[in-house]
């Protein structure tokens, strides 16, 4: 880079880098022996995706991730791809790419700055502590340039923090946001105590529809580390398989990846199961941070009314509140969340344009967009559960 003497390079993937030095950049918080604060960016979780085949060649996500270095010292780095397609996104740009292509464009490949299908805000410029700034504006400046110079269309940061969507506006990216829903702890001591904070009518409900979950003739399991055993991931996989059919026809995560996870993702790990006549009937796979728990995915293989809100939105609310975790994070969509106490909060993310005219028109939406959005987070709000004195409101 000019005027400075960071080097920025590209990486196939994380395996040829160094993991220790990778999580100093991605989880410098892990240095108490604590949890990160996610485990998305590790380099533990990237390796596993890459060494499991559900991102490289024939996937779409080809890793070319993004270091900066400094006399030979890696000081930051992003999870970046180049991407031939936008599946598995969910801060989706199908309408940018129509626009792009029949005004005569070539819009993929692009540049991708992501954690793979996982809708999950965080840090995507990861720098060492002591190399904040400069690290995070070696990495957006190191991304523009390589786009350009390889002609590409666009280059895009997914699910990035308030801080670096602040960042990349001023380094000329264009700022968007969307929304998802998230449950936040306001110190509840147990369930009950969350259910005190929601209005009576949806109390009742809430009550109503947990004991019919729990009727379904079986029991439910929370497994996280080493009470995970392989006969755990065969159900999961099967779940997931169920869902992916359903929802997107081919699965992203190959079976391997399921593998992978038994070995070296654990210790990160949430599993909620459903037991019925001794066969495994349901689940959701949740990730743990140090601060929250992150919903991933949920299947089934019998059909029990109420279930699906029971393992994948009230238990995890209640497994937060007993470890203490200060949100849960379900994934993208779902309105039928806000009547489970997740509410809106606003996603960010960061899109650089090659194109100057397209760029200013994508500029135009995106305003009105935000604006929109805004609206909507506020009305949806109001439309909570929580009770008008409730904790949620103060």
């Amino acid at each position: 880079m000019t005027g400075t003497s960071i080097e920025i390079g590209l990486s196939d993937g994380v395996g040829a880098l160094d993991p220790r030095a990778w999580d100093r950049c991605a989880a410098p918080e892990t240095a108490d022996g604590g949890r990160p604060d996610d485990p998305f960016t590790t380099h533990r979780f990237l390796a596993a995706l890459e060494e499991s085949g559900s991102v490289g060649p024939g996937t779409g996500w080809q890793p070319r991730h993004l270091v900066a270095r400094e006399a030979g010292e890696i000081l930051a780095v992003s999870p970046l791809y180049l991407k031939s397609h936008s599946h598995g996104e969910y801060i989706f740009d199908f309408a940018f790419a129509d626009a792009y292509e029949r005004a005569g464009g070539r819009y993929y490949p692009k540049l991708q700055v992501a954690v793979p299908f996982t809708p999950v805000t965080g840090r995507r410029l990861l720098a060492r502590p002591e190399h904040a700034q400069t690290g995070r504006a070696a990495l957006l400046e190191g991304l523009a340039k390589i786009a350009g110079g390889n002609r590409l269309s666009s280059a895009h940061v997914t699910f990035c923090t308030e801080d670096e969507a602040e960042a990349g506006r001023a380094a000329g990216f264009l700022p968007r946001v969307t929304q998802q829903y998230h449950w936040i702890n306001h110190r509840y001591r147990d369930f009950d105590d969350f259910l005190g904070a929601l209005s009576s009518r949806k109390r009742k409900n809430t009550r109503k529809e947990r004991a019919t979950a729990q009727g379904f003739g079986g029991r439910i399991h929370r497994l996280t580390g080493e009470e995970i055993r392989a006969e755990h991931w065969d159900a999961m996989w099967r779940f997931y398989l169920d869902t992916g059919a359903r929802k997107w026809g081919t699965p992203y995560l190959t079976r391997a990846f399921f593998e992978q996870a038994h070995a070296t993702l654990r210790d990160d790990v949430l599993l909620i199961l459903a037991e019925r006549d001794g066969h495994w009937i349901a689940g959701a796979l949740n990730f743990i941070g140090r601060d929250g728990l992150f919903g991933r995915y949920w299947g089934c293989l019998e059909d029990h009314p109420c279930l699906h809100f029971e393992v994948c939105y009230h238990q995890a609310v209640e497994f937060a509140i007993e470890q203490g975790l200060g949100r849960v994070e379900a994934g993208a969509q779902g309105e039928h969340k806000l009547a489970r106490g997740y509410l809106p909060r606003p996603v960010h993310s960061l899109h650089w344009f090659a194109d100057a005219g397209f760029r200013t028109a994508v500029e135009r939406y995106l305003e009105a967009e935000r604006f929109a959005t805004g609206e909507e987070i506020e009305v949806l709000t109001a439309l909570g559960p929580f009770r008008r004195s409730g904790k949620e409101e103060k």
